[in-house]
């Protein structure tokens, strides 16, 4: 074993554009600083099971505009059982880390927040998550790529809706948050943009879309996040199972709502659901610069001892918040922007 300090990065949760861009960042920065820098595969479970890769200057060539992450990910949660806990702590004292980066959203951080609190390691956090809904900072990375992505969809699916006179309900990612509905349905120029924030009417998107057609306009496009729900009704669930962190696998409130549509308007009306498309590819530039600045900004961190923190996007500055604070609460949508939204509604 070399001299040399040892650093490891780890990714967790849903794989998102721009991983790549912070494992890279993080490795090349603390090269700078003489560490020796290691990957843990598929997150939290690959350092209970202590599976590491080596993150050395080949390993991290080219990999800039590559999707998804190298390391592999999951959503494994080492708190689900206690005798994964120790293993981990374990494994983290036969690697013989200095320190540790997670990279991930709600779940991966609130276990890197645990550990720093309860168990003392020391734990740096990166916000990911193509919902951006981590509380203290103002983007995520991977956000911007999937706005794009779900934009691109929706411009695409205008002209069909147009040439068919048809109304097409677009089904976007979003659990608890609408922002990434909001944001790609205001870009796309969706006629009515629906969000967990605020319960469905279906009196009021009837009104809207008969409306629109009064004024000409034979076709439109709604846009709405997996976690909508409606008045007096409860979530769509894909399934009842849950995952390893409580959490319920969403869909079908496309299809739903657009038999509602259909059946109160009598307007033809498809489904098509996004899903995982939104993740995929090439981060935009956008992204792999903002995830550029987070890598380096989290090395620095661990070259300053300043664990229990996550590295944050608050206007156009990288700053260190605390994990706790990241992870108290889902950040929603505010309703200045869905007023906004509701300006172009019909």
């Amino acid at each position: 074993m070399s001299g040399k300090k040892r650093i490891a990065i780890l990714t967790g949760g849903g794989d998102c554009p721009g991983l790549n861009a912070v494992i890279r960042a993080v490795a090349r920065k603390s090269f700078t600083y003489g560490y020796e820098v290691i990957g843990i595969k598929d997150g939290w479970k690959g350092l209970v099971e202590n599976d590491p890769a080596v993150l050395d200057d080949y390993a991290i060539s080219g990999i800039l505009p590559k999707g998804g992450t190298i390391l592999g990910t999951s959503r494994f949660n080492p708190y689900k059982e206690k005798q994964n806990v120790a293993k981990l702590k374990s494994n983290f004292k036969k690697l013989n880390l200095f320190a540790l980066i997670a990279v991930g959203g709600d779940d991966t951080l609130g276990v890197a927040n645990k550990l720093y609190l309860q168990e003392h390691l020391p734990i740096v956090g990166v916000p990911k998550t193509i919902d951006n809904d981590l509380s203290a900072t103002d983007f995520t990375f991977g956000f911007d790529t999937a706005i794009n992505i779900a934009t691109e969809c929706i411009d695409r699916l205008h002209t069909t809706a147009e040439s068919h006179h048809r109304v097409i309900v677009v089904e976007i990612m979003g659990r608890h948050s609408g922002w990434l509905t909001a944001y790609a349905g205001i870009a796309g120029g969706a006629d009515v943009i629906l969000i967990p924030e605020v319960a469905i009417d279906m009196k009021e998107v009837v009104k809207a879309l008969k409306a629109r057609r009064k004024r000409g306009k034979p076709f439109s496009i709604v846009a709405v996040a997996e976690g909508a729900a409606f008045k007096k009704s409860k979530e769509i669930l894909q399934e009842e199972k849950l995952d390893a962190f409580g959490n319920v696998r969403l869909g079908g409130i496309g299809q739903v709502l657009a038999e509602k549509i259909d059946r109160m308007t009598g307007f033809e009306t498809r489904t098509v659901v996004l899903g995982h498309i939104q993740r995929g590819g090439t981060p935009t530039a956008m992204d792999r610069v903002l995830s550029t600045r987070y890598g380096v900004k989290a090395a620095e961190l661990v070259h300053q001892r300043k664990f229990g923190y996550m590295v944050s996007l608050r206007g156009n500055e990288i700053r260190p918040v605390k994990l706790q604070e990241a992870v108290a609460k889902p950040k929603t949508v505010d309703k200045e922007l869905y007023n906004v939204a509701k300006v172009f509604f019909g």
